[in-house]
């Protein structure tokens, strides 16, 4: 998973004003943790495409969270997307977006799904889940990648003798059997490494309280937006 820092300072990261990007490393989707003021203009010279945006993720309403959304939103429009874009928020972001496109005449030809921010699973998608989480600050959030099955290698399955079927998917999830004349096939041997799985903690509050604790036990990564 690629994790960047979509700020005009990459050095100095400030406790307002900062938007993430996100991409999984086996998919071209790209998503942002917040559009701050030019977002789409970072995301170009971080050599990321705005048209690979599927989803965009705001922790609140606050002006330095939502600043560049509108204009983020016209660019994907004038660039001719087709395609849909997910956009998770709290409640009032409905009436921010209807509000904007009033004002500016632009109706967008593509397809926006509003998802509205509520505790508990928010996107479960290409094997990544992300939990949402109310604080005082806005929303925070924890990203959950699970433990990925390593490549199975065919061609040594083969010169094993062994005949596609179920026990490949058994073979790949790193299973051992025991043949009738006392030969160990241990899966682990068949496939490449596993890729570990990951837990990425995105706090809105820099204090310490007993929820933030318990998020960020056992993670990987800590942001704080």
């Amino acid at each position: 998973m690629i994790l960047r820092y979509l700020n005009s300072n990459l050095y100095v990261v400030q406790k307002s004003n900062i938007s993430v990007l996100m991409k999984l490393s086996s998919f071209k989707d790209i998503w942002v943790l917040n559009c701050t003021e030019g977002c789409q203009f970072n995301i170009v010279t971080q050599g990321f495409k705005i048209n690979n945006l599927s989803k965009i993720i705001l922790t609140s309403l606050h002006i330095n969270n939502i600043s560049g959304l509108l204009g983020l939103l016209s660019s994907l429009n004038l660039i001719g997307r087709t395609k849909s874009l997910h956009v998770y928020g709290p409640i009032d972001l409905r009436y921010y977006l209807d509000l904007g496109k009033k004002y500016s005449h632009t109706n967008f030809n593509y397809a926006i799904y509003l998802h509205i921010l509520k505790t508990g699973l928010i996107i479960n998608h290409y094997g990544c889940r992300i939990y949402a989480f109310y604080s005082k600050c806005g929303f925070e959030f924890i990203m959950i990648r699970p433990e990925q099955y390593g490549t199975f290698f065919l061609d040594k399955a083969r010169c094993n003798y062994l005949a596609p079927g179920p026990s490949y998917g058994k073979l790949k999830k790193g299973v051992s059997f025991l043949l009738p004349d006392g030969f160990t096939l241990d899966g682990v041997s068949l496939t490449s490494q596993n890729t570990m799985g990951s837990k990425l903690s995105c706090l809105a509050n820099s204090f310490y309280c007993r929820k933030s604790i318990e998020n960020v036990s056992s993670g990987n990564v800590l942001l704080l937006l």
